[in-house]
């Protein structure tokens, strides 16, 4: 019952935000009480923090995945990016936002975990590329690494790029270009271009 509940929640805090959806709001999807929510959950705090780092462990699982069978570093940024947009559902509901200003302690705790996760993950894939002759071999890979979830981090940021104006497969379709055009070599930026190509998204 636990992990229904949380499925559950996830579909709804990503698709209408964490703070619009109420424990009661949950209940009536899945037609059981209140009072069974409360057996497993105290709070809704308590539920929301369960979903956030379930999705995160659920996201973290498929990133390994693709890393472990995709061989060229460009196709595994693109294939991670189509991933978590799968998984993060309806962005227009900011749920990174709500969750930054609803519940600030939950938020500064994943981003931490993103942060740990995303570096190592990101520092290999740069290696790999340098090894491979797609990434230029005089990078500094610690410092682009960080660069990237800064990057990445950033616009997510609804007070530089508001919703209203940016959709966020078009963000970041087109932070991977700006990231990727940095540090390719010649034989990378072949391959980028194919990618570029067929996946371009309206802003």
């Amino acid at each position: 019952m636990r992990e229904n509940i949380i499925h559950k929640a996830a579909v709804l805090f990503l698709t209408l935000g964490f703070k619009s959806v109420t424990m009661d709001d949950i209940a009536h999807e899945m037609g059981i009480s209140k009072k069974t929510i409360y057996v497993h959950f105290p709070n809704k705090t308590k539920l929301v923090e369960a979903v956030t780092f379930n999705l995160f462990d659920t996201i973290c699982a498929g990133i390994d995945d693709i890393c472990e069978n995709v061989s060229n570093p460009i196709e595994e940024l693109y294939s991670i990016k189509m991933f978590v947009m799968h998984h993060l559902k309806n962005e227009k509901s900011s749920p990174q936002y709500q969750l930054k200003k609803y519940y600030p302690k939950i938020h500064t705790e994943l981003k931490y975990k993103q942060f740990e996760k995303m570096h190592q993950s990101v520092q290999e894939s740069l290696e790999h590329g340098v090894a491979t002759e797609v990434f230029r071999n005089t990078i500094d890979v610690d410092f682009i690494s960080r660069m990237y979830f800064t990057g990445m981090t950033g616009i997510k940021d609804n007070m530089f790029f508001p919703p209203e104006h940016y959709k966020m497969n078009y963000l970041m379709e087109s932070y991977l270009e700006y990231h990727l055009r940095a540090i390719v070599t010649e034989k990378g930026l072949q391959i980028l271009n194919k990618f570029i190509t067929s996946n371009q998204s309206e802003k």
